[in-house]
């Protein structure tokens, strides 16, 4: 199979590549060129951007992709760019989307007053009923968050079942080696500076979410592109088993080799800096029974084996900007001694 993959080269991207070309197939990359992560040998490099993407299409013809894999549309424009370059070329689109587009989501995030919706979610749970979640955090309408919204980019991509099927995959928080953001680092650090006690909210130490370690999750996404049964499906790729907020800092103090306790408290009991403005009583953990069942997915690691790999990743790679108020051990002390 000959496979197009916009973006591919950041994070997730190159774990998906990695395990289509360990199938055998041929694959070719389109991307800007501003990330340089090893891809294996004979995956064609196509430049340019995704803004652009019509100017690329006598390229795309030359490559003949049977399938497309798009890793970054966003926003209902890339994804009605994306049917109308490649309908008539391609036999099927596969598009990365997340937990996002979930009424869940906004009720975790307090955008939402209703009741928290049933978890774990399924592919059929409800999504947002509002669209574009971060349009409030632009600044302008030329700004790529004012249009973001992957709902409208799932229904584009969607759009064409009889001519052009379409494959959907929504992944949960993805953690692993050359994670940009980082999410393992404000307990990690603490850990590694001999914290004697992690504080939380009891709301958050109790909330469930799923996980997914990198090269899963690029398991998942290539078993979506690789599968013909995948045609017109959405699929939820994710741990078997949805952890707590403290089962997940219990995973990471194993793989740290942290003796401390998480400390669990009343919101208002909490320091400032480590209070957040979401509701823990809506979890976002992910049911992947469907593409366990009809692909055959089933992960590559062991829980505690992709944890150690992301610890030491990160400790070899800690963020370059961090801000000393997130980290006021001074006013954490200071709760710990009233205990």
């Amino acid at each position: 199979m000959r496979i197009l993959v916009l973006g591919g080269t950041n994070f997730i991207g190159p774990a998906a590549v990695r395990r289509m070309a360990a199938r055998g197939h041929e694959i070719a990359v389109f991307h800007r060129g501003n990330h340089n992560s090893p891809l294996p040998q004979g995956v064609q490099h196509i430049h340019g951007d995704r803004a652009h993407l019509p100017d690329f299409a006598d390229q795309f013809k030359g490559f003949a992709p049977d399938v497309v894999l798009d890793m970054v549309a966003s926003t209902e424009k890339a994804g009605k760019m994306l049917v109308s370059v490649f309908s008539g070329l391609v036999r099927r689109l596969v598009a990365v989307s997340s937990v996002d587009v979930y009424r869940a989501y906004d009720r975790f995030r307090k955008a939402d007053p209703g009741l928290p919706d049933p978890a774990p979610l399924t592919e059929d749970s409800p999504l947002r009923d509002k669209l574009y979640p971060y349009r409030s955090m632009a600044k302008s309408e030329e700004e790529f968050m004012y249009h973001y919204d992957k709902i409208l980019m799932e229904r584009e991509v969607m759009s064409v079942p009889d001519t052009m099927p379409g494959t959907v995959i929504r992944l949960p928080m993805v953690y692993g080696p050359d994670d940009y953001q980082h999410r393992l680092f404000p307990y990690l650090k603490r850990m590694d500076e001999k914290r004697p006690a992690i504080l939380i909210s009891k709301g958050m130490a109790a909330w469930r979410a799923e996980r997914g370690f990198v090269e899963d999750m690029g398991e998942a996404i290539a078993l979506c592109v690789v599968s013909e049964q995948a045609a017109n499906r959405i699929y939820h790729a994710a741990e078997q088993r949805d952890l707590s907020e403290a089962e997940w800092v219990a995973r990471i103090a194993r793989a740290a080799r942290w003796d401390g306790k998480l400390v669990a408290l009343p919101e208002d009991k909490l320091p400032k800096h480590l209070r957040e403005d979401y509701d823990p009583a809506q979890d976002l953990a992910l049911d992947s029974s469907r593409i366990r069942t009809e692909l055959g997915y089933v992960e590559l690691l062991s829980p505690d084996d992709a944890m150690s790999r992301t610890v030491g990743w990160e400790r070899a790679n800690p963020p370059t900007k961090i801000d000393p108020a997130d980290y006021d051990y001074a006013a954490e002390d200071a709760v710990l001694a009233t205990m």
